[in-house]
């Protein structure tokens, strides 16, 4: 099998933006995907806030190109799941679900998956109304009331921030107490646009085209509720996309990968970029830097081996 100088696991923002600085610096590379290019900026409707595009680019528009350019300088994708890594006399082994492959470093670019609820029509309406992400699409839904599912710091940290766009918001939660910080909870109860549903679930999201409104149930009286909205948040954390890597590589208590100030990682010639990556940033504009970032570490790594 071919040996290749750089294998990127992930094709989203981070992992595209390396593919095209290793492949550029003449490094054969090879980028993993198992889903599609762009990662979750794939499932956004419009893009505003990446530098270059005023008028916003859509997730799926942008995703192609930065695919299209890594391409362009050399870069071979391939289209399937990581089983497994390890390293042998120096060399990376990855195992794929089709097939192996072999490099010389290593970039892991493979993300986070948000949590979902996995209530009917909440996958068919992301993007159109259904959203896990605030700063990514708060400014979509100015004047509009919306919903946020979530009782820990991150729902009332990002309801507090959609509060400068929406007309009104209810954050909804399960329980009839909050998990949040204290000062999270006080901000948000005093909050003039913030009410909240307690002992309550979201069993529908429905809608047309768009989202529309939720079904709602009490979890102690079990009655049930339509609740009319345009916009449907939901919080309820994140899963670092590292089960491949366990034993492999350090790993943090939420099993996202530890990586020092140049990403490198536990095992030298192994770097990580982007929301795998433990106290990354959130956002596109931030996991392309550290793909540039963890590029550049890469290619020294194999300048010096």
């Amino acid at each position: 099998m071919p040996l290749y100088d750089v294998i990127i696991i992930g094709g989203g923002g981070a992992g595209l933006t390396a593919a095209i600085y290793t492949s550029r610096a003449m490094l054969s590379t090879l980028l993993l995907e198992k889903l599609t290019p762009g990662g979750q900026i794939a499932l956004t409707d419009v893009v505003e806030n990446y530098p270059g595009f005023p008028e916003g680019i859509t997730g799926p528009e942008i995703s192609q190109r930065m695919e299209e350019q890594a391409k362009r300088y050399g870069t071979t994708v391939q289209y399937q799941e990581v089983k497994s890594v390890a390293k042998k006399n120096g060399i990376f082994e990855i195992q794929g679900t089709e097939e192996s492959f072999q490099a010389r470093s290593l970039i892991l670019a493979a993300g986070a998956s948000f949590r979902m609820l996995g209530v009917p029509g909440e996958k068919e309406l992301t993007g159109k109304g259904v959203s896990y992400c605030a700063t990514c699409d708060g400014a979509f839904f100015k004047e509009k009331e919306i919903v946020v599912v979530g009782g820990g710091d991150s729902a009332l940290q990002e309801g507090l921030f959609l509060t400068r766009f929406a007309s009104k918001l209810t954050v909804i939660h399960r329980r009839d107490k909050l998990r949040a910080s204290p000062i999270l909870q006080e901000r948000a109860k005093n909050h003039p646009k913030i009410s909240f549903i307690w002992d309550t679930v979201v069993q529908k999201v429905y809608g047309l085209k768009k989202v529309e409104g939720l079904a709602l149930q009490n979890v102690k009286s079990q009655q049930l509720k339509d609740f009319p909205v345009d916009g449907f948040f939901v919080f309820i954390g994140h899963d670092p996309n590292t089960s491949f890597l366990k034993g492999f590589i350090g790993l943090d208590e939420k099993g996202y990968v530890k990586a020092g100030q140049s990403l490198e990682t536990s095992v030298p010639g192994v770097f990580a970029a982007g929301e795998i990556r433990a106290g990354a940033i959130k956002q596109l504009v931030s996991a392309c830097g550290e793909g540039c970032e963890a590029a550049l570490a890469a290619q020294d790594y194999l300048e010096h081996l």
